[in-house]
């Protein structure tokens, strides 16, 4: 035997985005969305979080990457991201014809 379905409050009109805030922090949305169905979303425009991470470098390398960057006018960390997020693609392509990493 289910269970009946919970008759769900209205959603109010908002007038502005601060009016909207201060309703939904005093109010619990279950009482007015059927969260049973809610499906996970994407929001593909948002800029991934990053985390900041340690990396040592020889001294050559840091340098070269620098020049790299400079010739191209942007930052060399920024550089370093495109250099590696092509190599993590390029790994991740069917290994076809691939030579295993460091041979």
């Amino acid at each position: 035997m289910s269970k009946p379905a919970k008759k769900l409050k209205a959603v109010p009109t908002f007038h502005s985005d601060e009016e909207a805030g201060a309703f939904w922090m005093s109010h619990d949305t279950a009482e007015y969305f059927d969260l049973s169905k809610a499906q996970p979303v994407r929001f593909a425009k948002l800029r991934p979080s990053t985390t900041t991470i340690s990396l040592r470098l020889p001294q050559a390398m840091l340098e070269e990457l620098r020049v790299l960057a400079n010739e191209r006018d942007v930052p060399y960390q920024s550089l370093l991201k495109v250099y590696l997020a092509e190599r993590i693609a390029q790994e991740r392509k069917p290994a076809r014809g691939r030579r295993p990493m460091g041979v």
